[in-house]
């Protein structure tokens, strides 16, 4: 039996949840705009039932804070459906953990944008991401939190 060519393919974009708090208006317009910003990123992946599909999502948290106080708060989580076949695992881990997040990003960002500007801010353009090097740090973490673990379980 012939091994299967590995195939991806981008089936579907979609905004799964979003959220745009102002908890300080109408005072925090009144305010001299110099913001601190705070960003936060998370990826997830899940197989799908057929087993040839993954849901990624990307979640963005971003939280500017004005005076001491929360000017705004947005929270964007973009999604995607991947098919992914004939990929091994050694492969398939940063195509999910990164190549696929990486292709979420820019639909992520916009709608950050957008929702900023609607709430009347100053445009925010998110700075690209190296996913790779996130990916990379997340595996490392693990791969320590996995020998701290082991080291504990060693008998005296």
């Amino acid at each position: 039996m012939a091994d299967t060519q590995p195939q991806f393919a981008l089936q579907r974009i979609y905004l799964k949840d979003t959220s745009f708090e102002v908890p300080g208006a109408p005072k925090v317009f009144l305010q001299t705009w110099n913001p601190e910003v705070n960003i936060d990123l998370a990826t997830a992946h899940q197989p799908l039932e057929d087993g040839k599909h993954y849901e990624v999502q990307l979640a963005i948290t971003v939280t500017a804070k004005n005076e001491g106080s929360t000017a705004f708060l947005v929270e964007v989580k973009q999604a995607g459906i991947f098919q992914i076949e004939g990929v091994d695992e050694a492969e398939l881990g940063p195509l999910l953990g990164a190549y696929c997040p990486n292709l979420l990003f820019p639909f992520a960002r916009e709608a950050i944008s957008d929702l900023v500007g609607k709430g009347s801010f100053p445009q925010l353009l998110l700075q690209p991401v190296n996913f790779d090097a996130l990916y990379a740090d997340s595996l490392r973490r693990k791969n320590e939190a996995g020998a701290e673990a082991a080291d504990t379980t060693r008998p005296q």
